[in-house]
């Protein structure tokens, strides 16, 4: 290839034709489209030097610039024309390459079925209850549909308890159950399992060791870490002689089947209604995000006397402890679920990446 330095006079014939076989024979030694692509800049861009030799047409004589443009002219064509002939080759050679390359063996057996997968919450749901169930502890259900009686009053909620307003809790017209148009029905879908505890203190006589799964609604919006419909676990545990060392031992005992041998809890103390001492409950999360620290879980407590009574059972011989928590929460936390809606918008991918036991295929 002509040297950059040297610049070619539009008419030296010699020279020009010197270059185009220069540039004949480039072209016809691209291997590929981008080797193709540098002989084009090479001998046809504007820093070629048949690009030069043209600029160079204006500075001579009138009477010589049309054998020199009739000189480069040509010289151009037959570099345009061999570049455009060896471009159609090197892309039909790039389409064959591809198509061996990428080609789909239609004889090969696939999967003709896509493996089944439980959702991993419905999975959680069942290894929890086998956790308690391996403990002797009963399994409890209750309706979802529940009388505020067992919702709130048996419960020790005053009567102007913030729970009890319409902004947390979704009440029933009464007209929608046979009543009058705005009576109230005195129902309301539940908004924690602890309606399903107070039915099994009126129908047993203690001791009383149970534990209650199940669905609990409330009046929040659906967004990366609520939902208005989710699941608790709640555990109840009536004897004598019961303390909140007993509830922290059981509390450690289920962390660790939860969340793997490092698991353990704290208590924070707190109010809840229902128990007296109550406490916030804190899970001591090795795989939390930042590195290995505490994060809420649930809350817990001694069951409140009065409680008790309300249930039909004698507070000077029998105490008990309750605790709750998220059952979302726990998943979210165990597989590092970061949004909500991942878990309630019923996507069959989600569940897929479980399998059929909770933790994967």
């Amino acid at each position: 290839m002509t040297d950059a330095t040297d610049v070619l006079s539009p008419l030296d014939e010699a020279g020009v034709s010197a270059l185009v076989e220069e540039g004949l024979a480039a072209v016809a030694a691209a291997r590929d489209l981008p080797a193709l692509k540098e002989v084009r800049l090479a001998y046809t861009g504007d820093a070629s030097a048949l690009a030069r030799a043209g600029r160079g047409i204006g500075s001579l004589d009138r009477a010589d610039r049309p054998a020199a443009g009739k000189l480069l002219g040509a010289a151009r064509g037959r570099l345009n024309a061999a570049l455009a002939e060896r471009q159609d080759v090197l892309e039909a050679r790039a389409e064959a390459q591809m198509l061996a390359t990428e080609a789909v063996d239609v004889t090969i057996p696939t999967a003709r079925t896509i493996p089944g997968a439980r959702h991993p919450l419905d999975v959680l749901v069942d290894e929890v209850s086998d956790f308690f169930t391996s403990m002797g502890w009963a399994i409890a259900e209750g309706p979802e549909l529940e009388h505020e009686w067992f919702n709130f009053d048996a419960l020790n909620f005053d009567a102007d308890h913030p729970a009890r307003q319409m902004q947390d809790t979704f009440y029933v017209d009464g007209a929608s159950v046979g009543g009058e148009p705005g009576a109230t029905a005195n129902l309301v879908l539940r908004t924690h399992t602890s309606p399903v505890q107070a039915r099994v203190m009126l129908a047993d006589r203690p001791p009383i060791y149970v534990a209650c799964p199940g669905k609990v609604f409330r009046s929040d919006e659906l967004d990366a870490t609520h939902t208005p419909v989710f699941h608790q676990v709640e555990g109840l545990a009536i004897d004598t002689d019961l303390s909140m060392a007993h509830l922290k031992g059981v509390l450690d005992h289920f962390a660790r089947a939860m969340f793997g041998s490092e698991a353990r809890t704290r208590l924070r103390p707190s109010f809840f209604p229902f128990t007296e001492p109550s406490a916030e409950m804190d899970l001591w999360f090795p795989q939390k995000k930042g590195g290995p620290g505490w994060i809420e879980w649930g809350g817990c407590g001694m069951v409140n006397p009065n409680v008790l009574t309300a249930c039909g059972i004698d507070p000077e011989v029998y105490t008990g402890f309750a605790f709750g928590m998220g059952l979302e929460r726990t998943l979210m936390l165990r597989h590092g679920i970061a949004d909500m809606h991942d878990i309630v918008e019923g996507d069959i991918r989600f569940s897929q990446q479980f399998g059929t036991t909770g933790k994967g295929i």
